[in-house]
């Protein structure tokens, strides 16, 4: 006697419960996409019962089979749920109707396989026959399907990600994930050599091809145009790696503590007009671990509502409450002050421990800079004195700083975790360093720091300026070498970083999380490396990109 394949489902809306030998007709299926599961519509006794099918142990049912129930899985499905083992006479394998078919699954053709060695089928007629599956072309939805996770909740498991990200991951980022993440060879200077990559599989993976591509490099931080491996501080980091070696290989804490880096701390005092500098590996730690070591519960930290996520980060681990003022607005931030002092901490009144004001000098998203002659008028009237920097812009190295009053120093010297476990920064990196800032203060002998700033200064004005003529929208302050031009719609992110890329123009395109999901931006980080003749060069590709887009203002 014949055997057939069987299957269990879980009964999702019991409406009537199956016995042993009913008959089900398979009526629909479908895929329930916002919960992540598949679900088949079967037809019992006159009613239709949603039954999941995302767990099915051998076969996928299609629509229009008689199914037979042969008995009740008694292993606990969960509350609500009642899970049956049913019998299929006949395999169906037609092409999908839709992404939630998993007829051409890897796991169900291995199954199949093993299944129909086991058993024989019901054959109607010669068309009917059984016939190996021809693999269709790929679609977006039916790779996406495929790669989806498995419904946690069903496992007994909550979400990793909310619906919204899930989605937002989906269908925005991973189509336009070739745009981030560039892959690049060579030295990130006035010019930039990308890998070219492809990818098979809607950008799930990448494969490099083996060429490269050169464009003009608007997306580093190199402002003054010192990350070239010639000039005097790839000299002078040459040197001190012969010297030195590579790294300290411990904390600063410990034994980690070379003459390149004492050295680089005094430079930075003395750079910045104060008593004493700490010096960070990272900068991005230099802010969330410093930020703990000065405040905790019963401190107010007051931020603008643009800064860094370094700042925000920070913020969050010392426990601190904290106030947000409106970007880059004084008067908004001296009145907030006036009000935390005089009413103090929420329901106690009690004054606070601290209070810490965070601001930003160049605003990384926006840029705009900081307001700093009213910053300078509330520092003199509330008295506010440490600064913090990154050597990673301006000075082509890594890493950043602290600097203060040597009594707030040598504290954070004590409490600040990035100092005390961190690795220590490294020789070559603090060489750079130092000889870039010594350039840069014209202790080298030379001009050449004061015509790189120049350069600079004109580099940017220059760039703004005709994009603004050209009727672009664009955020920041005049002079800032981070311009930040909108293009509002998500979809245009990638239009934008592509036809660039295709014109030999490498810029940074930038979404949601970093900025609002509806003001998208592309970000053009001017150097003082760059020419004239770079700067037009872009500005024409941007204008006629801009054309083919829309962006610009009628």
């Amino acid at each position: 006697m014949s055997t057939v394949p069987s299957a269990r489902l879980v009964l999702l809306k019991d409406v009537k419960e199956c016995r042993t030998g009913d008959s089900i007709r398979v009526t629909g299926l479908w895929k329930k996409y916002d919960a992540g599961i598949d679900l088949a519509v079967i037809q019992y006794d006159g009613h239709e019962v949603q039954v999941d099918t995302t767990h099915i142990d051998r076969i996928w049912p299609t629509e229009g089979d008689i199914v037979q129930c042969i008995g009740e899985v008694t292993e606990e499905m969960g509350k609500g749920k009642r899970a049956h083992t049913i019998s299929i006479p006949s395999i169906n394998l037609t092409t999908p109707k839709s992404s939630s078919d998993h007829s051409y699954a890897p796991s169900f053709i291995g199954s199949l396989s093993k299944s129909t060695s086991e058993s024989t089928t019901f054959v109607h007629n010669p068309t009917e026959r059984w016939q190996p599956p021809r693999k269709p072309k790929m679609k977006y939805d039916d790779l996406e399907h495929k790669m989806e996770a498995a419904p946690l909740y069903v496992l007994g498991y909550a979400p990793l990600v909310s619906d919204f990200d899930s989605f937002y991951t989906r269908r925005l980022y991973v189509r336009i994930r070739d745009c981030f993440n560039r892959p690049i060879t060579g030295v990130a200077s006035r010019t930039v050599k990308l890998l070219d990559r492809v990818s098979p599989d809607f950008n799930r993976s990448f494969r490099l091809t083996g060429t490269t591509t050169e464009a003009l490099n608007f997306a580093s931080y190199n402002y003054l145009g010192f990350s070239d491996t010639i000039g005097p501080c790839a000299d002078a980091v040459e040197t001190a790696t012969q010297e030195l070696g590579i790294t300290s290989a411990s904390s600063r804490a410990e034994v980690g503590t070379t003459k390149q880096q004492q050295d680089m701390e005094q430079m930075v005092a003395r750079f910045v007009g104060k008593e004493d500098a700490m010096c960070v590996s990272m900068g991005f730690a230099t802010n969330s671990t410093t930020i703990p070591a000065l405040v905790n519960k019963g401190c107010l930290v007051i931020s603008d509502e643009m800064n860094h996520s370094s700042i925000v980060f920070g913020v969050r681990l010392s426990g601190a409450s904290v106030r947000v003022f409106k970007h880059n607005n004084m008067d908004d931030l001296r009145e907030l002050l006036r009000e935390v002092i005089s009413q103090g901490q929420p329901r106690t009144h009690r004054p606070w421990k601290k209070i810490l004001i965070i601001v930003e000098g160049l605003y990384s998203m926006e840029g705009t800079i900081v307001n700093l002659p009213e910053l300078i008028d509330l520092k003199k009237e509330f008295k506010v004195d440490i600064l913090m920097g990154t050597f990673t812009k301006s000075f082509g190295a890594a890493g950043g700083y602290i600097a203060g009053d040597k009594a707030i120093i040598d504290h954070l010297r004590l409490r600040n975790h990035a100092y005390n476990y961190a690795e220590a920064v490294s020789v070559p990196v603090a060489q750079q360093v130092i000889t870039s800032m010594k350039i840069i203060c014209g202790e080298d002998g030379t001009d050449i720091g004061r015509k790189k700033i120049k350069q600079l200064a004109e580099n940017s004005l220059y760039f703004i300026e005709r994009l603004r003529e050209m009727g672009f929208i664009v955020y920041g302050d005049q002079g800032s070498p981070v311009i930040p031009l909108l293009l509002f719609n998500p979809a245009k992110i990638p239009a934008f970083s592509r036809e660039l890329l295709k014109r030999g123009i490498a810029t940074v395109v930038v979404g949601y999380p970093a900025t609002p999901i509806i003001t998208s931006r592309a970000r053009f980080c001017l150097s003082s490396a760059h020419t004239k003749q770079d700067i037009d060069r872009t500005l024409d590709a941007v204008s006629e990109v801009g054309d083919i887009l829309l962006l610009k203002e009628q």
